[in-house]
């Protein structure tokens, strides 16, 4: 495993491409952190707005649409990793497994989701793109993910794709913890071995520098139970000062007649 400090630094753009709202901080707020304390312009672009989330009681907000008020929380999150701009498409949380809702991510061609992305990334012509890799096994990330690569490989410049990981090791002490703590997370069953990447292929950073930056913006998803809750101290205290990356090279684009493309909408 080899180290690095940050995956951009000062006078880069970086866009980070995540599917719901707190994927931004719970999947890689550090790693945001770290970029835009280092100088890095940094754009957040969710395609979702986490509507079939679980949520937990609060006697402000309950009676706020689910979506509502994951999207105020992403902006309040984004604020304090160093976000200079949140993007926030049209497309509905499929939810980890289940049929899927109208709308649904996971029911979108991959084809015209990448196209949807291409033209994001063609208008802010970032350095490096930055998404999770689909290791908790979260259907929607993967279909991101895929796409993601897609559409970093049809930009007309050099653009790094950059996977945020989860090491295999450290998923199989959450996994254990859980099946204690939180036994009725969906993730728990798709078995260990699927859990997280082989630490051999990962690139290490350490962010303990913004720890107390990553605990804010994990405090802002008030809605939601964050993957670290329940989790002894110690093992909390590795998942949130040590991030994993791999870069990806991006692969050979399917053509597509961009005319097909008809989830193109979104607001900023």
């Amino acid at each position: 495993m080899t180290s690095r400090s940050t995956v951009a630094g000062h006078g880069e753009r970086l866009v980070v491409v995540v599917a719901h709202p707190d994927d931004e901080t719970f999947g890689c707020g550090s790693l945001i952190a770290l970029a835009s304390a280092a100088g890095a312009h940094v754009t957040v672009i969710c395609a979702t707005l986490g509507e079939s989330g679980e949520r937990r009681p609060d006697p402000v907000t309950d009676s706020w649409p689910l979506g509502l008020v994951r999207e105020a929380e992403l902006c309040q999150a984004g604020v304090v990793l160093g976000v200079d701009e949140v993007i926030i498409l049209d497309y509905v949380d499929s939810g980890f497994s289940g049929p899927a809702p109208e709308g649904a991510l996971i029911s979108a061609p991959l084809a015209l989701v990448a196209l949807d992305l291409d033209a994001r990334l063609a208008a802010i012509q970032p350095d490096v793109v930055l998404t999770l890799d689909g290791s908790d096994g979260h259907r929607d990330h993967c279909q991101l993910r895929d796409a993601v690569t897609e559409a970093v490989a049809r930009q007309n410049r050099p653009v790094r794709l950059v996977h945020s990981c989860l090491a295999r090791s450290l998923m199989r002490q959450w996994a254990a913890a859980m099946r204690t703590a939180g036994p009725g997370r969906e993730h728990l069953t798709i078995g260990d071995d699927a859990l997280g990447r082989p630490d051999h292929e990962l690139i290490e950073i350490d962010t303990s520098v913004v720890l107390a930056t990553r605990e804010r913006a994990i405090a802002c998803h008030l809605s939601q139970s964050s993957p670290f809750d329940g989790l002894p101290p110690a093992l909390r205290h590795r998942f949130l000062t040590t991030d994993y990356i791999v870069e990806i090279a991006p692969a050979n684009p399917t053509p597509v007649d961009a005319a097909g493309a008809a989830n193109t909408a979104g607001r900023s």
